[in-house]
Parts: C-alpha cells; sequence; structure tokens
C-alpha cells in the first residue's frame, strides 16, 4: 500500500487525499488531487510542483479541475513547472484535466520527468483553445511547452509546442491542426508499453495517432474539435492505460 511520506505546500498550491476505494472492489494508488486556490494562471504568477514516488510504490497525480490559463496584462507569462522523480520499481500516473487558455494568455509550462528503467509513467496533457460553447475564439495568445523524460539519466522523450499570434488561425493550418479546438498527448514509458499499442489505436479517433517511437516508449497525439469529443476518446483510453478507474475529479 502506498502512503504519503512528506508534504510541503505554499502560495496557493492545495493538495486533496480523497478515499481511491471503488465500489468494484480495485483499489487505486494513492491519489493526490493538485488544487489551486487562486482559479487560473495569469501573466507573472508561478507554480512550482516536485513529487518523488518511493521504490516500489504508485502515485496518482490529477487535478481537482480544468485549469485556466487567463489574459495576461502586462509582458510576463505565467509560469507552471513540474518536475517528478520516479524510483525503481514504482509508478507515477500524471493525470491532470484540461489545460484552458483563453484569449490572450501567455503560458510557459514544463514537464520534467527523471525515471528508473523498471519504473513506469503514464502521462496525458489536455488543451483547449476556448471554449466553443461559449463562443471563444483564442486570436492572441502565447504558448511554450514542454516535456522532458529521462529514463537512468538518459535523454528517452522530449516534445516541445510553441504556439504565438492568432493561435486559431495557425490550427486552422491542415499541417498542424486542422481546425481543431482541443488536443492532448499521451505517453506510456513502460518495459511492456509495445502490447498497449493495437488495442490503444482501436480507441482512437481519425484525427489521432500512435506509435511506438522507442522501445518501451508509446507515444500518442489527440485532436478534437472541442473538449467534450476530446473527452469522448481521452475517458476510454486512459482507463485502458491505467488500467483502473480513473480519479473521481474526471467525472465531476
Amino acid at each position: 500500500m502506498s502512503v504519503l511520506d512528506d508534504l510541503r505546500l505554499s502560495g496557493s498550491s492545495r493538495v486533496l487525499f480523497p478515499n481511491a476505494n471503488y465500489p468494484n472492489g480495485r483499489t487505486a494508488a494513492l491519489q493526490a488531487v493538485l488544487l489551486n486556490t487562486a482559479g487560473g494562471i495569469t501573466g507573472g504568477d508561478q507554480f512550482d510542483i516536485t513529487t518523488h514516488t518511493g521504490e516500489g510504490s504508485h502515485l496518482t497525480l490529477t487535478t481537482q479541475a480544468a485549469e485556466r490559463a487567463y489574459r495576461s496584462i502586462d509582458a510576463h507569462m505565467g509560469r507552471l513547472d513540474s518536475s517528478l522523480h520516479i524510483s525503481p520499481n514504482a509508478r507515477l500516473d500524471w493525470l491532470p484535466q484540461e489545460t484552458i487558455l483563453f484569449d490572450g494568455a501567455a503560458l510557459s509550462r514544463s514537464l520534467t520527468v527523471e525515471m528508473h528503467s523498471t519504473s513506469r509513467f503514464l502521462m496525458v496533457e489536455p488543451m483547449i483553445f476556448g471554449r466553443t460553447a461559449m463562443g471563444e475564439t483564442v486570436q492572441s495568445m502565447e504558448l511554450f511547452d514542454r516535456i522532458t523524460v529521462k529514463r537512468d539519466g538518459e535523454l528517452l522523450f522530449a516534445d516541445r509546442v510553441k504556439l504565438c499570434g492568432h493561435a486559431q488561425n495557425h490550427l486552422n493550418r491542415a499541417a498542424i491542426a486542422g481546425g481543431a479546438r482541443a488536443m492532448a498527448t499521451l505517453l506510456l514509458a513502460a518495459p511492456d508499453a509495445d502490447r498497449y499499442l493495437d488495442t490503444l489505436r482501436s480507441y482512437l479517433p481519425q484525427t489521432a495517432g500512435a506509435s511506438m517511437i522507442r522501445d518501451g516508449l508509446l507515444f500518442a497525439r489527440i485532436l478534437a474539435s472541442d473538449g467534450h469529443a476530446l473527452r469522448q476518446s481521452l475517458l476510454p483510453t486512459l482507463t485502458y492505460l491505467n488500467g483502473a478507474d480513473l480519479p473521481r475529479t474526471w467525472m465531476l
């Protein structure tokens, strides 16, 4: 059974630890629900998250709700930097809900993972560019998103997304997103990752792709017309890769 060893908080960052026993009898990992009491991120804000998953333990990290990147009123970008450390034979599931980017947002975000060859890392990073139900279009924004995963100290995966200016005009281009307003990045780094590929593809829409890009590394990108359509793909896909029900905050 995985338990909490140490916890330190400051500013508007909070962590909740809900009861993760499910009605069907499956007991999930230790669940930590991240909460930003400020209600979102804007220019000049800075959030830092650091976690250590101990040897043989299993931690699931999620968020209470979608994170919101609001309009920045100055030239400073909001920052969200996460550093995850996974010990031998440990498992970490990084399952935050969507980041919603509003018109005028300026967000610099990084996710850095240090894992062992015997550990397991499941990750999703969903993003929504304006809420279609509210008639929002992201006409001006600045986004710099970075994901870096190292295994046994060597670079395993690096992904960089930079989007500036009229976001929707860029997303409308066929070579970028074909008009999509929502996207998600999926990653599974595990010794047995290859056995999930064929079934994973059966869950994905035509606007997605999945590949084994290295030994033990499964990568997928999903595009969708809006956040609702994106969730229709993510819920069964993540449940399959997770091997258990998703955190309850995903169902609220």
